[in-house]
């Protein structure tokens, strides 16, 4: 039996050294370098609604891939609602109008949702496992499993290559990614 009081412990330790990793490596050059890594994986997806993510702190960016990505079919990017609930993904262009939403995380301004097949999903650490330690609110994990109970959904976890953990704490509602995509490569589950 797993104790959840320790592994809630486990992972707050894991989230606060993996936000140090990022932190360290963070820059510019090593976000770009990741991008043809990225549109490698996604360009495979063309036409189907995607989703990546408006980086917040020192989250690499997936900004020039969903820019690609926009003439070939829908993006969208996640809206923050109540804790416990699903993410929802509105659409996004590179010229639409952005507001401040929950976290600091930017939005459209005017709101028409989408279902992502693909998921362009942020993330503090990762293994080669599929494995994925997040933020703590288990809202990537509620949608990925709502997506994925309707129809195949693809998940991408974008990071730097420092990300990488030899195993994430998991708990049994935990949603593991299918790829991981950083400036070093693509890796497949």
């Amino acid at each position: 039996m797993v104790d959840l009081d320790d592994l809630k412990n486990t992972k707050a330790a894991a989230r606060k050294a993996a936000f140090a990793r990022r932190k360290d490596v963070h820059s510019e050059a090593r976000s770009a370098a990741g991008v043809a890594h990225l549109l490698s994986v996604v360009t495979q997806h063309k036409g189907k609604a995607l989703s990546g993510y408006m980086p917040i702190r020192t989250e690499i960016t997936p900004v020039p891939v969903m820019a690609a990505m926009a003439a070939h079919g829908p993006v969208g990017v996640p809206v923050i609602g109540e804790l416990g609930e699903a993410l929802r993904f509105a659409l996004w262009t590179p010229d639409c109008e952005m507001i401040e939403g929950t976290f600091g995380a930017f939005i459209p301004a005017a709101r028409q949702f989408v279902d992502p097949e693909v998921l362009i999903v942020p993330l503090l650490a990762f293994d080669r496992k599929g494995g994925r330690l997040g933020y703590g609110g288990g809202f990537y994990d509620r949608t990925l499993e709502g997506l994925r109970a309707k129809r195949p959904t693809l998940a991408i976890g974008y990071a730097y290559s420092a990300q990488e953990v030899d195993a994430v704490p998991l708990e049994p509602t935990d949603q593991r990614l299918d790829v991981i995509v950083t400036e070093d490569g693509v890796h497949w589950v």
